[in-house]
């Protein structure tokens, strides 16, 4: 069977990986394929270290077109997809674990500056990570309800690919005219997986079935070929005389890029609509991946991998269901507050049905978040030493994929300024979108905090590249859930519905753990983890429905939300504890965030040291 790394850019979010057409042709140019060797740094160089994490960087974008797209970079490659053969994952295998032996071999010294043995700790233990999971690569699913090339590829292009001159409009063509090529490649492999039992549980194929139907279905009037169109407008030059040679070569593009689509691309799409009604047919009816050979290993190994911890399945259970609890509790008291009578369910009941806590429009919604945004913005230098410096906007999430995306999410800014930190909202059913959940939502993925952690870390430009632009998930949706909660210390959440709706985005993470690891260590059902958190929380069905769908197939990712923040949490009573009447916040959170992301262990090492520094000051 053909191998790809589970946790790639090429199949999942941005955030986890390192990622010029001349003539009229524009013909199809083969993936990147083959990884340079290690990096051997020069010993008789003062900046070595960093040399040489600058040189693995290079390298890691030479093996990698997309990612250098999301750091804002366009050059020779912007007109092509990565390599998702096999050959290319084990190069790039290969290559991360032999650039760590050479660092390891060339820089265990005493020697080097602290901030230098950080980064020296950190890329070791990113390279033990990976390297923790690369045994399970084949367990992914490379198309699912939520992710997978037939979704990736157009929000990349919309997203990501930017179109200032023609050069990028012929890139741009070049990128379409790949799809079918990497579609076809990507159906091999989903087919070898699944005949080897490695496939979603049946549900998932009607969402995907019911995605590409509705891209094919749309014919010339798609969404790549309409951003494509969007994209050339500003090229074409108003002049008097009406067309000139730039505008002849702007309509030549046009005619291009559609044909590029009805020979590659739509081929492409519907060779993978073939595959995946055939694998419905044969699809399994079991949801945890305890059902795959080595299920339990791989799944302990998902969770140690997102956490930075050892916890184990059965004490990350344990601790989710001791924090439900607890936040029941705060829960009660809110509904005794607004005077409500009956059971917490009930109020969960009236919560998650009464019309007043719903928008009867997107525009409504978007204004409100922003103003949350905006009010938030206001009394950021009284809680953090350090400001983010690029713009952040807030985008509903486009029809395209607005069925089957999750509720909000975050896209990074471009280090180069080019693109802003975008907040996305989907607003694909607004009784999905509750009112009270609005200033916690906006506080997480914008203000306090996904935009500010990753603009912060985005310009820390004199760090290695892999801090700037790697991700360790406990950390950074550690980082968002705290936020919601600093939001009520900023002064926030006045609405007492607003803080009920807090308190629900933290209770959600709280279920997680327990159905997370409900679902894929004791052999849960879809149905049996449903009712739990419609017992349990007072997010209406399809809400539940789309999030237990979600850690089905993305196992173990929704346990490193809680666990982060509850590090965060237990850090700071420790720091103020210790430090007393000089505690200051603004220093504790410059120090979490002003490393980049770090496993928790570290970020507690980080946070002591800043307690010693106040204490020797």
């Amino acid at each position: 069977m053909r191998r790809f790394p589970t946790l790639s850019l090429k199949f999942l979010a941005p955030s986890v990986a390192a990622i010029a057409l001349a003539g009229c042709s524009l013909p199809y140019q083969e993936p990147i394929a083959a990884a340079p060797a290690p990096v051997s740094p020069s010993e008789d160089d003062a900046l070595s270290l960093n040399a040489f994490f600058a040189d693995y960087d290079r390298a890691s974008l030479a093996m990698s077109p997309e990612s250098k797209s999301y750091r804002g970079i366009r050059d020779a490659d912007y007109g092509r997809w990565d390599d998702v053969s096999d050959e290319a994952a084990e190069a790039e295998h290969r290559f991360l674990q032999g650039s760590l032996v050479e660092m390891m071999a060339a820089y265990g010294g005493e020697n080097l500056s602290e901030q230098d043995r950080l980064s020296y700790r950190l890329f070791e233990q990113m390279a033990k990570r990976r390297a923790s999971l690369y045994p399970f690569r084949e367990y992914g699913f490379l198309f699912d309800h939520r992710r997978g090339a037939h979704t990736n590829i157009p929000a990349f292009l919309i997203n990501i690919h930017r179109v200032s001159n023609l050069a990028d409009a012929e890139a741009y063509v070049s990128r379409i005219e790949g799809i079918g090529p990497q579609l076809d490649a990507l159906i091999a492999e989903a087919r070898e997986r699944a005949d080897a039992g490695v496939m979603p549980p049946d549900w998932v194929y009607p969402y995907v079935i019911a995605d590409l139907e509705a891209l094919i279905a749309a014919g010339d009037d798609n969404a790549i070929l309409n951003d494509f169109d969007a994209k050339l407008a500003p090229l074409t030059p108003d002049l008097p005389d009406g067309t000139d040679a730039e505008a002849s070569e702007v309509i030549a593009l046009q005619a291009m890029a559609k044909e590029a689509w009805n020979t590659s691309a739509l081929p492409g799409y519907q060779r993978l609509l073939t595959e995946m009604r055939r694998q419905q047919t044969i699809a399994p009816t079991d949801d945890g991946i305890w059902r795959l050979p080595q299920g339990e290993q791989y799944y302990a190994a998902l969770l140690r991998s997102y956490t930075t911890t050892d916890l184990t399945a059965d004490e990350i259970h344990n601790i989710g269901l001791r924090e439900v609890e607890r936040i029941h509790g705060e829960m009660r008291a809110i509904m005794n507050q607004v005077g409500f009578e009956g059971s917490l369910q009930e109020f969960f009941e009236f919560t998650r049905t009464d019309d007043q806590f719903f928008y009867t429009s997107r525009e409504e919604y978007v204004a409100d978040a922003q103003a949350a945004i905006d009010r938030l913005g206001e009394r950021m230098p009284e809680f953090f030493g350090v400001l983010p410096t690029d713009p952040l906007t807030i985008k509903p999430v486009e029809a395209f994929r607005e069925r089957s995306a999750g509720k909000a999410f975050y896209q990074r800014p471009a280090p180069d300024g080019s693109r802003p930190g975008t907040y996305y909202v989907n607003l694909y059913n607004l009784r999905d979108m509750s009112k009270n959940e609005l200033e916690a939502l906006a506080y997480h993925e914008g203000l306090p905090g996904h935009h500010l952690q990753l603009s912060i870390q985005t310009q820390l430009g004199d760090l290695p590249a892999f801090r700037r632009f790697g991700g360790v998930t406990a950390y950074s949706e550690g980082w968002g859930l705290y936020s919601e909660e600093l939001g009520k210390d900023m002064g926030f959440y006045t609405d007492p519905y607003s803080d009920f709706g807090r308190l629900g985005m933290e209770l959600w993470r709280a279920c997680r753990l327990v159905v997370d690891t409900g679902i894929h260590s004791k052999r849960w059902t879809r149905e049996e983890a449903i009712d739990y958190l419609a017992e349990n929380t007072p997010n209406p069905q399809g809400d539940i429905v789309k999030a237990i769908e979600r850690y089905i197939t993305t196992p173990g990712q929704a346990t490193a939300y809680m666990i982060g923040k509850l590090k965060i949490m237990e850090l700071r009573a420790r720091a103020r504890d210790e430090l007393g009447d000089d505690f200051d916040i603004r220093g504790f959170h410059d120090a979490i965030l002003t490393s980049g992301p770090v496993p928790l262990s570290i970020m507690e090492e980080n946070v002591m040291k800043w307690v010693e520094s106040e204490r020797g000051g």
